[in-house]
């Protein structure tokens, strides 16, 4: 995956003390995304903007908010998350990702 023309924001988004970090990356033609990584643990994240992840690197289990079940991804899957929900997130080895979000956040 590749971003010609973008800007990158350079203050990190730390989360769960510093097990979670990304970078915000604008594209020429204004779209949101994170670039990421995710240490093993378990974590809860909200959402504002309706989001979709692309792992590109280990293995999770991921558990939205209006479901029970917990469904395996790993790299070369994705996901996605509705506008205004939670989601929780079972990382097993590092995970590296990308988010894209579909209206700014």
């Amino acid at each position: 995956m590749e971003f010609t023309n973008a800007t990158i924001r350079h203050k990190a988004n730390v989360y769960h003390e510093g097990r979670v970090t990304s970078r915000t990356v604008v594209t020429a033609e204004g779209e949101m995304k994170t670039l990421g990584v995710m240490l093993p643990g378990t974590y809860r994240f909200s959402t504002q903007a309706a989001e979709t992840v692309d792992i590109l690197q280990g293995h999770c289990r991921v558990k939205q908010a209006t479901e029970q079940a917990w469904i395996p991804y790993q790299a070369g899957d994705r996901f996605s998350v509705p506008a205004d929900s939670q989601f929780e997130i079972e990382v097993d080895d590092l995970i590296d990702y990308v988010c894209h979000y579909e209206e700014s956040v």
